[in-house]
């Protein structure tokens, strides 16, 4: 996942930059956050020392994926400012029990742990430290080893019992004096305990922060046990009703129903109405008679109905084969959903929580109060623990006095809106409550293919036919489109689409410039009255040639929206495109393997070839998720110095424990040093030192199922587009035709921070580089000194917009029905 840091993190986040023009901005969530703006100098992190600190990390509760990137963020980031850092090894029955379980850490010592699901710190839950002389006993062993800095990875139980742990230090330590146990000047020296935490949890049931260490990875096992589950299901005409974890958070189950299409979905935040039984089984019928052979029911663990009597996956199943008598089985997914390796984004967002937490810790008084770095959109934030831990018991606060609709706003906007693009897309309205809009409006994908192409296909499909328009698909891009490959629609055409990677419409490259004239005549033929397009740099320069046939053919005076789906990520106006990160993925867990390879082997370096053309991002973010030693890209110029630098700073890491190298190197990074030749380089280079291999990705970065957030982001930014164009042709209908030449009816919908905006594509001009066909200003660039400092390189990282603390406010009622969040 990618994910996008303030403006300023960096000293220079591209080397053409350019102001951003005036656009068109569609917020989708009410900011939950206020920050106040002061004007300041710009503070370096390397200005900021931690010499003479001690922090300590522990892992508490239940574990998570990512956990253990995050450790080893806290860890080298730490020791990178000149801190000394320990474990604290099973959580906070370790730093009770002391001895051996607080343990110094060195940089070798967290070497291999960012692929690594769970913690190999370890969890444990503590009673012992719930009580007082629990606490005391926590706090000897930490002033012994003068520990006055604690990172805490875990949920809200573990986060409030740090709070706490901060509250009582002073006291704590006043009565080790009395006992005799520690000196009378450390009350003085070990004064206050500063408190930075991280939340783990698969559930996501934290207030605060968007998404949680550990959540997206188990979205990733989930699917992949449901897409296995379906052709079974397929191939005997089974139902099988899901069970999912989340306790009381029916997060998990929303978002998995989401990405499937299940038929059903039952959550604690929203429980059925009564009679929901019924409703539930004339779907599941409704949607066999269209000639489905499966059904899907997703269950979260907590579910309850109106009433707050549990709905459990045997009740759903029972009630199934009695009232329909269909073959129904169910699964209880369990810990596997905790298990296995991280996720690309699990690993960024941990990385990025970490080296926060570290600069936090760095720059808290005894007057900060305790902080959890948190994820905002796409910016990490930090914010008061308390608020968030107040404002997530208020969640079960409303689900406990039945005040349902409130829990879901208090989940927040995203939350929310998952749960209304679901009931859009899942549940079909009857023909005769379906709206009659008498317009027609074509769908086609343009470019390279990318993975969330056929669930974006999908959701527009139903979105559009459930505001009452006639959808056509056009196959095979603008190529058929002059061809007058063009034919409509239905809801069930598009049944399953979700989980398919690649493109089922087919895809070309053409752009329609040449052709003009034979789309405009297949356009008055189909009467086609809007445009939705699919694609990526070549779908961006194709609605620039239809705005601009626009002064010739009025046909193409209609609204015309298009959706960035590429790979590459080199879209301008987008911070991120659909099928990237699946492609992020495909080259972690395939750099994981190269990794294991070369720790077999030992002293080998391996050079990796990404996809993106000019654009560095796959490379880039795959080598922070990797844990790269360098990332070769053309946005960031380098030369045969640098390439010197790389081989012996790889020379003096084989002196070390950790003797393997990773490499990556975008493919039009640089036109003479090619991936043979740095290749080449390093063999020669690193003879008698280790020895280097080269590896060429290609086009499995292109291929496989979509990723659980490549599905969901298809989805909703899909169905944000068609509710637009639908506004659009309502507004642009005037005496009998949709008649549209307006800069603001030709868009761009991206997504810039945290919200999806709507771009006039012809204003995106002056932000893109043609020649290279990327944009000119990069997001990205700014992770770049992240990589470098956890591969222990030197680098210049300006954290001005760090250190400003943010506070949660409780989110408004939604006004619109139109927004979808990330």
């Amino acid at each position: 996942m990618s994910i996008t840091l303030p403006r300023s993190l960096c000293k220079s986040a591209s080397r053409r930059g350019t102001g951003r023009r005036r656009v068109q901005r569609a917020l989708i969530d009410t900011e939950p956050l206020t920050m106040a703006q002061p004007e300041s100098k710009k503070i370096f992190f390397e200005n900021l020392s931690g010499a003479g600190k001690a922090i300590a990390v522990l892992t508490s509760g239940g574990d998570a994926q990512g956990m253990n990137a995050a450790v080893r963020a806290v860890v080298r980031m730490g020791l990178y400012v000149g801190a000394k850092v320990y474990f604290i090894h099973e959580g906070y029955q370790g730093m009770v029990d002391g001895g051996e379980n607080i343990v110094e850490a060195s940089w070798e010592s967290v070497s291999s742990m960012l692929q690594v699901g769970g913690t190999v710190i370890g969890s444990a839950r503590c009673k012992e430290f719930r009580s007082h002389e629990g606490r005391l006993k926590a706090a000897h062993n930490l002033v012994q080893q003068g520990i006055t800095n604690l990172c805490v990875i875990g949920g809200d139980g573990s986060l409030t019992g740090a709070n706490l742990f901060r509250e009582e230090w002073s006291g704590l330590l006043t009565e080790l004096v009395e006992q005799g146990l520690i000196e009378a000047n450390a009350v003085e020296k070990y004064s206050a305990l500063h408190i930075v935490g991280m939340v783990g949890s698969i559930d996501n049931d934290f207030c605060g922060t968007d998404m949680t260490i550990g959540t997206d990875s188990a979205l990733h096992r989930i699917i992949e046990v449901v897409d296995a589950i379906m052709t079974t299901a397929q191939s005997h005409q089974r139902t099988f009703v899901l069970e999912v974890m989340g306790r009381h958070c029916g997060y998990l189950a929303l978002v998995s129903a989401l990405a499937c299409g299940a038929d059903w979905v039952l959550i604690p935040e929203m429980p059925p109405e009564d009679g929901w039984e019924d409703k539930m089984c004339e779907k599941l019928s409704a949607t066999r008679s269209r000639g489905t052979r499966l059904n899907i029911i997703i269950v979260a663990e907590g579910a309850i109905d109106r009433h707050g009597k549990p709905i459990t996956s045997g009740i759903v199943k029972d009630l199934v084969v009695k009232c329909l008598g269909f073959d129904t089985r169910v699964t209880i997914l369990g810990h596997v959903q905790r298990g296995g390796t991280p996720s690309a984004f699990d690993r960024i967002l941990a990385s990025r929580m970490g080296v926060e937490a570290v600069l936090a810790l760095l720059e808290t008084t005894a007057n900060t109060p305790a902080c959890v770095v948190s994820l905002c959109g796409n910016q990490s934030v930090r914010l008061p623990l308390m608020e968030c831990v107040q404002m997530t018991q208020e969640v079960q606060r409303a689900m406990d006095g039945k005040r349902f609709e409130e829990a879901v706003r208090l989940r927040g906007r995203s939350f929310e809106n998952n749960l209304r693009t679901y009931k859009l897309l899942a549940h079909r309205k009857p023909e005769s409550e379906l709206p009659v809009s008498n317009f027609n409006v074509a769908v086609l994908n343009v470019g390279a293919p990318a993975a969330g192409m056929n669930a974006a296909v999908r959701s527009a499909v139903r979105v559009g036919i459930s505001e009452g328009h006639k959808m056509f698909a056009v196959s095979d891009g603008f190529e058929g489109f002059y061809k007058g490959q063009i034919k409509e629609i239905k809801w069930a055409d598009v049944g399953g689409w979700t989980g398919q990677g690649g493109t089922l419409l087919g895809t070309k490259r053409t752009l329609p410039g040449k052709h003009v004239d034979k789309i405009a005549e297949q356009m008055r033929l189909h009467n086609i009255n809007a445009l939705l397009i699919i694609g990526g740099f070549e779908a961006f320069e194709s609605l620039l040639q239809l705005y601009e046939a626009r002064a010739t053919h009025e046909d193409f005076c209609i609204p015309m929206c298009m959706l960035p789906a590429t790979i590459s990520n080199n879209v301008p106006g987008t911070d991120l495109s659909i099928g990237a990160d699946t492609a992020l993925n495909a080259i972690v867990e395939t750099c994981d393997r190269i990794k294991q390879s070369a720790s077999g082997t030992k002293r080998r370096v391996f050079i990796i070839e990404t996809m993106g053309g000019y654009c560095g991002y796959l490379a880039s973010v795959g080598g922070l998720a990797a844990g790269a030693d360098a990332a070769y890209i053309y946005e960031e110029p380098f030369d045969i110095r640098d390439l010197q630098a790389n081989v012996e700073h790889l020379t003096e890491k084989m002196k070390t424990s950790i003797q393997r190298g990773l490499v990556l190197r975008n493919e039009n990074c640089n036109d003479n040093y090619t991936t043979d030749f740095i290749y080449q380089l390093y063999s020669e280079e690193g003879r008698g030192v280790f020895d280097s291999r080269k590896n060429v990705l290609g086009h499995m970065q292109q291929g496989g199922a979509p990723s659980p957030f490549d599905r969901n982001f298809g989805t909703k930014i899909t169905a944000k587009a068609m509710q637009w164009v639908t506004k659009k042709l309502v507004e642009t209908y005037r005496q009998g035709r949709v008649f549209a030449n307006t800069e603001d009816s030709c868009c761009l919908l991206g997504m810039r921070r945290r919200a999806l905006v709507f771009q006039p594509v012809v204003q995106l001009k002056g932000e893109t580089d043609f020649v290279h066909r990327i944009p000119k200003e990069q997001w990205w660039l700014k992770l770049r000194p992240l990589m470098k400092i956890l591969a222990k390189y030197k680098t210049s990282y300006d954290v001005s917009d760090s250190g400003q603390l943010m506070h949660v406010v409780r989110n408004r009622a939604k006004e619109s029905d139109a927004s979808v969040a990330m």
